[in-house]
């Protein structure tokens, strides 16, 4: 046995092909065709000492840059709100920490119990009646949600509107051709979403996906973008920011059949966009098809409440013809952060969060107008996003403000045409109104 910080010798490698039963190393590939082998030394570069390699990785580290170092009005799906002290605190907990899957119910009482729990709260916020353990991420419970409608409706097409994140249509469409779907893009107009277009575009869809609030921040009719799937008898599917939900509607409550969101927002930093949780509801109807792992209560022999994994839709678990989902796991222990995070605020507190929100972001766009910037979107009704006009190149804007300090937000022409002059402004409950003071002395220098 050799210890893991001691190199191998030439008389270690010898013992071990002598124990397999080989006289060289090449002889372990001989069953490789010679035409698929790569035949010569891999171009890496020279190797680093132990030293040098940390230094190196110290160097690449420090690229980045945190919140705590740069005043930042940068969103676009990832959020800077504040995490409580609460949730590390649960969350270092070794049985959490290094929670497995939990396939022994009797060995994973805890771990079962919060991904329970976790199940309920996302309930409670979108008014569904079915969540899975969670997703990856807010891209990928999309795609799953695109697979749950073509099963439960037979059809293939996918409209998706234009104002929903551009990383969310785009790994639908990367998952499109492998599901054999078809998807169709319905475009903003004025920075929402018509239901008359949606109605029309949804003749013969599987679903209908729209975000809320949208991209650009503004709200969309959703009653009525949702009536408009069920009319053609489409699966209304409704992306949302579940720190919006303390004071908008939940999608259960105005006719989607399925709610899915980034997490992240929810008792997750940024991270530097990730890892994160991704999270799917949907009524009772979709219950066999929703993909991952449900996790049940029960009874045990003695009569006490226990907890199971109940479903398992994953092709690992059952035939592969009737799997609804190739991810292998969830994000327990990020959802679980979500968690606590919600318990922490409660349903009043929610709506604290975002009437706080709501109420920086008025005194931005008052701020910013008085200043002579021109909204995006005027008429809009927002949440805690909204675009504005910069009068010139919003990268160069973005790469100046930078250098002072401040990042103003998201450059908007790199996912949308006629919008090169345009930001994406973010702001939280984090943000102060001296913060967004600086935010306009930067963007009118």
């Amino acid at each position: 046995m050799t210890h893991p910080y001691l190199s191998l010798t030439d008389a270690d490698r010898e013992a071990m092909l002598e124990t397999i039963g080989v006289e060289t190393v090449d002889d372990l590939f001989r069953d490789i065709p010679v035409a698929v082998r790569l035949g010569r030394e891999l171009e890496l570069e020279p190797q680093l000492t132990e030293q040098e390699l940390t230094r190196h990785l110290e160097e690449l580290a420090a690229r980045n840059v945190a919140t705590s170092q740069e005043l930042s009005f940068l969103g676009a799906g990832i959020y800077d709100h504040y995490v409580p002290a609460v949730v590390d605190a649960v969350l270092q907990r070794g049985e959490l920490l290094t929670a497995y899957t939990p396939y022994q119910p009797e060995m994973s009482q805890g771990v079962l119990q919060a991904i329970f729990e976790y199940q309920t709260v996302i309930c409670e916020l979108t008014g569904m009646d079915v969540s899975n353990a969670s997703g990856y991420d807010g891209t990928t419970v999309a795609a799953d949600a695109c697979f749950v409608a073509k099963h439960a409706t037979g059809r293939s097409k996918i409209v998706v509107t234009e104002a929903t994140n551009p990383q969310v249509r785009q790994v639908v469409k990367t998952y499109a051709p492998g599901f054999g779907l078809d998807v169709v893009e319905v475009p903003h107009r004025g920075g929402t979403t018509d239901p008359d277009e949606i109605r029309r575009a949804a003749t013969n869809a599987a679903c209908v996906i729209f975000q809320q609030p949208n991209f650009f921040g503004c709200l969309e009719p959703a009653p009525d973008v949702a009536a408009a799937a069920n009319d053609a008898e489409a699966v209304a599917i409704a992306h949302v920011d579940p720190m919006s939900l303390g004071v908008l509607e939940a999608p259960g409550n105005y006719g989607c059949g399925i709610a899915i969101g980034e997490g992240q927002s929810a008792g997750n930093y940024q991270s530097f966009a990730g890892p994160h949780y991704g999270f799917i509801a949907a009524r009772s109807e979709f219950t066999r098809r929703m993909p991952g792992r449900i996790v049940g209560e029960t009874v045990d022999a003695a009569g006490e409440r226990g907890y199971v994994l109940t479903l398992q839709t994953r092709e690992q678990h059952i035939r592969r013809e009737k799997a609804t989902s190739n991810i292998t796991t969830n994000q327990t222990l990020l959802a679980l952060a979500g968690l606590v995070y919600l318990s922490w605020l409660g349903p009043q507190g929610l709506r604290e969060v975002g009437e706080t929100c709501m109420s920086v972001g008025a005194y931005a766009k008052e701020r910013l107008t008085e200043a002579g910037l021109d909204l995006v979107f005027p008429e809009r009704t927002t949440f805690k996003e909204f675009a504005v006009r910069v009068g010139r190149s919003a990268k160069d804007v973005v790469r100046a403000a930078r250098a002072k300090g401040v990042h103003p937000g998201y450059a908007l022409g790199r996912d949308y045409a006629g919008l090169d002059d345009a930001l994406l402004i973010a702001v939280t409950e984090r943000r102060t109104p001296e913060d967004i003071d600086r935010l306009v002395e930067v963007l009118t220098a």
